[in-house]
């Protein structure tokens, strides 16, 4: 018997790693076990979100790439979805004790931001202290995937985002940040997602629902 609580997961990775169809995976799992899940997803899962995730993900700079967001402005973008997001979104499920699924969260800016593109760390920090306050993660899980499976599954996709299209060399030092994040960390699992889905899907939801009722 599991007792009714608020819970947090987070799914991470590069493009191509499979979060948002294992987060879906997981959703379905936990609503047909019973419990009251939600699914979200950053940047976006509200409506104002949505068009600050819609800023940030089209490739604006196509014809003239010395055309860009700054870093900076790049960074205050998601942080931006990110406050909208948890104040609307994160914190009344929080309240109704929802298992919340989140695709991408709080690490995903420092693995792209932080480690890829250089912005200050502190300069996160300082926001994020602002912002998240009760809305941390119970539970983040790690997708690491190899190169070839990546670009396998991001040649699938219909539409294509500007982070679909930047060089190996980035998504690896992404990957690597990713799991420098989670290293030595309780409540971090990490998964080689590359291959075979449906037995990543059942070793998922049987450590959710451990940490679930032994949390």
């Amino acid at each position: 018997m599991f007792k009714k609580k608020p819970y947090l997961i987070v799914f991470e990775g590069v493009e191509g790693c499979g979060k948002s169809y294992q987060s879906k995976k997981l959703f379905n799992n936990l609503r047909k076990s019973g419990f009251d899940a939600l699914i979200t997803r950053e940047p976006g899962g509200t409506k104002s979100a949505e068009l600050i995730r819609k800023l940030i993900l089209q490739d604006y700079f196509t014809k003239n790439k010395s055309e860009k967001f700054d870093k900076y402005t790049d960074t205050l973008l998601y942080l931006a979805a990110r406050n909208e997001h948890i104040k609307y979104k994160i914190y009344p499920a929080l309240k109704k004790k929802k298992i919340i699924v989140c695709d991408r969260y709080i690490d995903s800016t420092y693995a792209y931001q932080v480690y890829g593109k250089k912005v200050d760390k502190k300069f996160i920090d300082f926001i994020h202290k602002k912002i998240i306050k009760g809305a941390k993660p119970n539970l983040t899980i790690i997708l690491k995937v190899s190169h070839s499976s990546s670009r396998q599954r991001l040649k699938k996709r219909k539409t294509k985002n500007r982070y679909d299209k930047f060089p190996k060399s980035f998504y690896t030092k992404a990957q690597n940040s990713f799991l420098k994040i989670a290293k030595n960390k309780k409540n971090y699992f990490i998964f080689d997602s590359s291959k075979n889905n449906t037995f990543l899907e059942k070793k998922i939801l049987s450590i959710v629902l451990k940490k679930i009722k032994y949390d």
